[in-house]
């Protein structure tokens, strides 16, 4: 693949020392001034105030007694305080800890107890969740409330006003973890990805030069902060010198209104967006943008051509995680539909059995990676040892993700090896799930399996056994989740079996419940009328 873009903009010329967030900064500020970098809400941000932004703040918190090494989390939507977090926390040495908003119950006491922020920043509407655990689980962290002037709650303290003066650069290197990144458990509780300063730089480059971004674009997303797409996009606009916008959610009705608005010309869009972008009315403002490409999975041929043909535009496909970062892609010449890709520069992958032992093109195997340059893959699991030696052993990176490598070295996606589901761009872990479940006073055993959605990748089913002389009501089961599970997660269908398919060793055939299915006694939350309410924003 042909760096030539990447050459041309002087992206990989970057010393490695520099490819920090205070490298980065400094730099960019030099390279293009006054051009503006990043509009959130009402603000606006060139390159040259981005140091002073992420300085001044890092000010502050370091008054608060925040350092280096530090973690700082946020239960925050799409706004600057958030992103000026992460940059700030970059800027001193510190680790941002952003967390998906939706996380309730166990799965959020579980992130913090992992992370152990010694200060958390929440936005109020979001602070119940916090306020169901116990303070033992917030672990004596000072909370941060962005109450937009209104009365703080009890217990919190008010996001510090930034310093007056820049504070100096910390002591960081492209190897410090930047941001701990949480993702879903497989078969068991979430793990936070350590994303070095050097990996976020190295994702930018190559999504950049896959897009062929330069300084003309503007970078459209209405995609979470607290994921890796979004907070990925930032560092493209960093590296190439266009400009970011940063929308608060993703909305059908008003999507492309909004990128007309945003002058948007690239986009990002996972899961089923397209999909559900597909199923709204036909408007004009769906020809008046300016977008050329987006990014993402891309979706089924037939969605696809529906989709170029509708909107003016496609989805160019590549292979990223929030572990490896973007490691496979093509260039826009030379997509090929339903192909993630070859390795990009500086990445090896390989496709291997169950012993890690090389598969013949054609044999469908797991995707294992290794990057060549400095610190530009995560660099394991926070606080788990014994999960980041599983995924890394043999000193590769074990992505779970089944795929085929075709003779030219094209990779196609296949389905993933392990237990998770994902679900309109979220990642769920059935463990996380089953868990609640079986929290349930009636219930004696669980199973959370994915089972498919008409708008593409998983919707989440659920096989119960009720406990002797128990009558399972499905509603109520369901609002016994609605506290402790993000609502993406909870369960739409479920089916109350006498017994679960075990093999001999006790474990849940889960491939049984799969090929199952949803079947004619099977309750639809949805066909009851059972909605859950998305957080707002």
């Amino acid at each position: 693949m042909s760096s030539e873009f990447g050459t041309r903009h002087g992206l990989r010329d970057i010393p490695v020392a520099a490819q920090t967030v205070p490298g980065l900064l400094q730099a960019q500020a030099e390279r293009w001034g006054d051009k503006v970098a990043a509009r959130v809400g009402d603000r606006e941000l060139t390159f040259a105030d981005l140091p002073d932004f992420a300085a001044r703040r890092a000010g502050a918190l370091s008054a608060a007694g925040i350092g280096s090494g530090d973690r700082v989390a946020a239960l925050c939507s799409n706004r600057l305080e958030l992103l000026e977090l992460i940059l700030a926390c970059g800027w001193l040495g510190a680790i941002a800890v952003p967390l998906n908003t939706a996380a309730r119950g166990p799965q959020l006491a579980h992130m913090l107890a992992n992370a152990e922020p010694k200060a958390i920043l929440v936005e109020s509407e979001f602070l119940e969740a916090l306020q169901r655990l116990d303070r033992e689980q917030l672990g004596g962290a000072t909370l941060w409330e962005l109450a937009d002037g209104q009365p703080l709650a009890e217990g919190t303290e008010p996001w510090p006003a930034a310093a007056p003066t820049q504070a100096p650069p910390g002591d960081v290197g492209p190897g410090d973890t930047l941001v701990i990144l949480y993702t879903s458990g497989t078969t068991g509780p979430a793990k936070g990805v350590c994303c070095p300063h050097g990996q976020l730089y190295r994702f930018g480059l190559n999504v950049v030069e896959l897009l062929e971004i330069d300084e003309h674009d503007v970078l459209y997303t209405c995609l979470p902060l607290f994921h890796t797409n979004a907070l990925n996009c930032f560092f493209q606009t960093l590296v190439s010198g266009a400009t970011y916008r940063l929308d608060t959610r993703f909305s059908a009705s008003r999507f492309f209104r909004r990128a007309i608005d945003a002058g948007a010309t690239v986009t990002y869009l996972l899961g089923a967006m397209v999909p559900i972008l597909l199923k709204q009315p036909v408007r004009p403002e769906e020809r008046e943008h300016r977008i050329r490409v987006g990014n993402g999975n891309a979706p089924p041929p037939e969605i696809d051509r529906e989709m170029r043909e509708r909107f003016g535009f496609g989805i160019a496909e590549c292979y990223a995680s929030t572990e490896a970062g973007c490691a496979l892609g093509a260039p826009l010449a030379e997509q090929r539909l339903g192909a993630m890709g070859r390795p990009m520069p500086g990445y090896e992958a390989r496709v291997v059995d169950e012993h890690d032992a090389d598969l013949p093109d054609g044999t469908s195997g797991e995707l294992v990676l290794r990057a060549s340059h400095p610190f530009s893959m995560a660099t394991g699991y926070y606080r788990m040892p014994e999960k980041t030696v599983a995924a890394w052993r043999n000193l590769w990176f074990h992505t779970g993700d089944r795929v085929v490598r075709d003779a030219d070295g094209y990779l196609r996606f296949v389905d993933r090896m392990t237990d998770s589901l994902r679900r309109r761009g979220e990642n769920i872990s059935s463990f996380e799930v089953e868990q609640v479940l079986l929290g349930h006073p009636g219930v004696s055993a669980a199973a959370v399996y994915g089972v498919p959605s008409e708008l593409g990748e998983d919707e989440v089913m659920a096989a119960v056994v009720a406990r002797e002389g128990v009558q399972l009501e499905h509603e109520e089961l369901i609002q016994f989740c609605v506290p402790q599970l993000a609502y993406f997660a909870i369960p739409r269908y479920l089916d109350v079996l006498g017994e679960l398919p075990l093999t001999e060793n006790g474990k849940v055939k889960k491939f049984v419940l799969r090929e199952r299915g949803v079947g004619p006694e099977t309750w639809d939350r949805e066909q009851a009328g059972v909605l859950l309410e998305k957080p707002s924003r």
